[in-house]
C-alpha cells in the first residue's frame, strides 16, 4: 500500500490512505444524489479528445506536496523535513533584489534570453552564455530535454527506483524505460552507460549527488565514464546537490562544448529558492540552443531572474547555508545512532536513514513519523526503501524529529 513516503502514485491513492473517509469513488461519487450525478453526467457534452498515449496515462504527480496532505489530516505539519528544501532560506541579498523587482517590476514579462542571468551564470561556471540554457527549475528543463529527444518507444535510460520526476516526463512522453537497478545504495554509472550503449539510446540520466539515497560518484570516475557516451546520444547529468558535495564530486574536465552532455544545476537547494523555480543547464552551443525550439521563453519570470542572480553573487551566505545543513545533517546521523538506526553517508542536503528492516517496516516508521505532525519522505523501490529521507533541518525541527522517533520505532516493531 502506497503512502505519503513513496514518491509517485496516483493522489486519489494517497488521499484515501490519509483520509478514507472522503469515500472517493471510481468515476463519480456514490451518495444519496447518485442517480441525480449519474443523469447529469449522462446529458453532459463528451470530453475532448485526448490523444491516445495521454489517454492511456493515469493521473498522477510525482511528488504529492506537503500541502494536500495537510488538506487531508485537517492541521500543519510542525516540521517539514522531507522535500529537501533549504529551510535555512535565500540570500538576504536575494531577498532584497526580490522585494525591489516585485515592488517596480512585476508589470514586466520577464527577459525571455535571460541574458544578464545567462552572462552571470557562465561567468560562475567558467564557460560561455551560449553554453548555458535556464529553465524552471531543473524538472522544467527536464521536461523539455525529453521532449526533444523523446518520440513513443524511444529508449530511454535511468536508474531503477531513481528521481521520479524524469521518469514522468519519459512516460509522458510515450517513451521506453531502460532501467538499471542501483548496486550497494549508489546509481550504477557503468552500467548506465553500459545501457545506453546496447539500446542505442539518444538519452540518459544520472544524479550526482543521488537522490534519494545521497550517496556520490567522484568527479573523476564520472568523467571516465561519460567519456564512453556514444556520439549522438545525450546524457543528463543532475547536479542539483552539487554544492552540498564533497570536493571531488563535480568533475572538472567534462569539456562544456562536448554535444553528448548537458549538465543541471539548480536554485532550489542550496541557493534556498525552491519556490521561484529555476534552474540551468551547461551543455554544448548547439545542444543549449535546441531548447529555444520548445522552451516556455517568460518561464523564468522577472523576480526569479532578479533573485537567482543576487544570490549568486553572496557566496558568503551560500557557505553559511551548507554550513548549517553540515551541522544538521551530522545531528540527524546522532538522531538516528541514538535510535539503533543507520545514517548513510551523504553529499546532499538530506540524509537516507537505514531503518534496519525491510521497506515496509520503513514504511510503518514514516508513518509515524507523520502521525506526529513530522513531514518525511522515504524512496519507494526494494532494497532502498528501507530507508527514510529526512532534510536538514532547524534545531527546533530536529528537537520535534528526536522527540518523535522513539515513538514511532517503537509502534512499527510492535507491528511486526
Amino acid at each position: 500500500m502506497a503512502s505519503s513516503g513513496h514518491y509517485m502514485i496516483d493522489l486519489r491513492v494517497r488521499i484515501k490512505a490519509f483520509a478514507p473517509e472522503i469515500g472517493f469513488a471510481d468515476g463519480i461519487g456514490r451518495d444519496k444524489e447518485g442517480d441525480e450525478v449519474n443523469e447529469k453526467e449522462r446529458s453532459m457534452p463528451k470530453s475532448p479528445r485526448l490523444t491516445p498515449l495521454m489517454a492511456s496515462l493515469p493521473s498522477t504527480v510525482p511528488f504529492v506536496g506537503a500541502e494536500a496532505i495537510e488538506r487531508t489530516r485537517g492541521r500543519p505539519f510542525k516540521a517539514r523535513i522531507g522535500a529537501n528544501e533549504s529551510v535555512f532560506g535565500p540570500s538576504p541579498k536575494a531577498i532584497a533584489a526580490m522585494q525591489a523587482a516585485a515592488a517596480t517590476e512585476s508589470w514586466l514579462y520577464g527577459d525571455p534570453e535571460n541574458h544578464d542571468l545567462k552572462a552571470a551564470l557562465a561567468k560562475h561556471a567558467g564557460v560561455r552564455p551560449e553554453n548555458i540554457v535556464v529553465g524552471e527549475g531543473i524538472d522544467g528543463l527536464l521536461g523539455l530535454t525529453v521532449r526533444l529527444m523523446a518520440d513513443p518507444g524511444t529508449p530511454i535510460v535511468t536508474s531503477e527506483g531513481g528521481y521520479p520526476t524524469f521518469d514522468y516526463h519519459v512516460a509522458g512522453h510515450g517513451a521506453r524505460f531502460v532501467r538499471v537497478p542501483y548496486v550497494d545504495d549508489r546509481e550504477n554509472l557503468p552500467g548506465l552507460v553500459d545501457a545506453l550503449i546496447s539500446a542505442d539510446a539518444p538519452l540518459g540520466y544520472f544524479a550526482n549527488p543521488d537522490n534519494p539515497m545521497a550517496s556520490w560518484w567522484w568527479g573523476d570516475e564520472v568523467a571516465r565514464e561519460l567519456s564512453r557516451v556514444p556520439e549522438g546520444s545525450l546524457f543528463i547529468l543532475d547536479e542539483a546537490y552539487g554544492e552540498f558535495a564533497p570536493e571531488g564530486t563535480l568533475p572538472t574536465t567534462i569539456d562544456a562544448d562536448d554535444p553528448r552532455i548537458i549538465r543541471f544545476r539548480t536554485f532550489s537547494k542550496a541557493y534556498g529558492m525552491a519556490g521561484l523555480r529555476v534552474a540551468y543547464g551547461i551543455a554544448a552551443p548547439e545542444v543549449a540552443k535546441a531548447f529555444d525550439k520548445i522552451r516556455n521563453h517568460f518561464g523564468v519570470n522577472r523576480i526569479a531572474q532578479a533573485g537567482a542572480l543576487a544570490a549568486l553573487d553572496d557566496g558568503e551566505w551560500l557557505a553559511r547555508v551548507i554550513a548549517a545543513v553540515n551541522r544538521s545533517k551530522a545531528r540527524i546521523a546522532a538522531i538516528a545512532a541514538e535510535n539503533g538506526l543507520v545514517a548513510l553517508p551523504s553529499a546532499t542536503n538530506f540524509v537516507a536513514v537505514d531503518c534496519g528492516g525491510d521497506g515496509a517496516f520503513a514504511k510503518r516508521v514514516l508513518d509515524g513519523l507523520i502521525a506526529r505532525d513530522l513531514f518525511v519522505r522515504k524512496p519507494w523501490l526494494a532494497p532502498i526503501d528501507r530507508c527514510i529521507r529526512l532534510s536538514a533541518g532547524t534545531d527546533a525541527d530536529l528537537d520535534l524529529l528526536a522527540a518523535a522517533m522513539p515513538g514511532a520505532l517503537a509502534e512499527a516493531r510492535a507491528a511486526e
